[in-house]
């Protein structure tokens, strides 16, 4: 692996003790950085339950079996939220400040895919401190899912901190009340 490429496995933060973050002035066009993670039915529910996004195409089994994706989908800013993940955990990580999106959902993700989201620098603005990065999301078949461009600002200042301990989460059945 080159050393402008890091994964999860191989990042300084990967360790679950420290989370840093890469300077402006450290980061370099064609530098990278990666994310895999499978999704599972807990992770759509969790998302489902955070955001909002009741759509049946994510929750319903019957109905998503008669959409035209003939079966549960994964919500596409589920994939959304792992290239923010990286933005701000890895590529610049921590002290970037996220300006703008753009994302083409190419297919959809299902239970059980593993997806591997891929920032790579595309341009830097000395004066403004702004970084381009090219966002690829693909699957385990190496399909692209989703594509499309971050613009950051980036930290010109080193940090270093502990990683955040996550709560748990308990995911319990909602009762319907008529």
């Amino acid at each position: 692996m080159s050393p402008n490429h890091a994964t999860t496995a191989s990042h300084p933060a990967a360790d679950g003790g420290f989370i840093e973050n890469v300077t402006f002035d450290e980061m370099h066009v064609g530098q990278s950085s990666t994310l895999v993670r499978t999704i599972t039915h807990d992770d759509i529910l969790a998302f489902a339950a955070v955001s909002g996004d009741t759509n049946p195409a994510h929750l319903d089994e019957e109905y998503a079996n008669a959409s035209m994706f003939r079966g549960v989908i994964a919500h596409g800013m589920l994939g959304g939220a792992l290239i923010s993940t990286v933005l701000g955990t890895q590529l610049p990580g921590p002290g970037t400040i996220y300006m703008g999106q753009n994302l083409r959902f190419m297919r959809p993700v299902r239970v059980g895919d593993t997806l591997s989201v891929t920032l790579t620098v595309t341009s830097k603005d000395e004066a403004k401190k702004r970084v381009e990065l090219d966002c690829q999301v693909l699957n385990q078949r190496q399909e692209a899912v989703i594509a499309g461009s971050a613009l950051v600002l980036a930290p010109t200042e080193k940090v270093r901190r502990p990683r955040a301990a996550l709560p748990q989460i308990h995911l319990e059945q909602a009762e319907l009340v008529d």
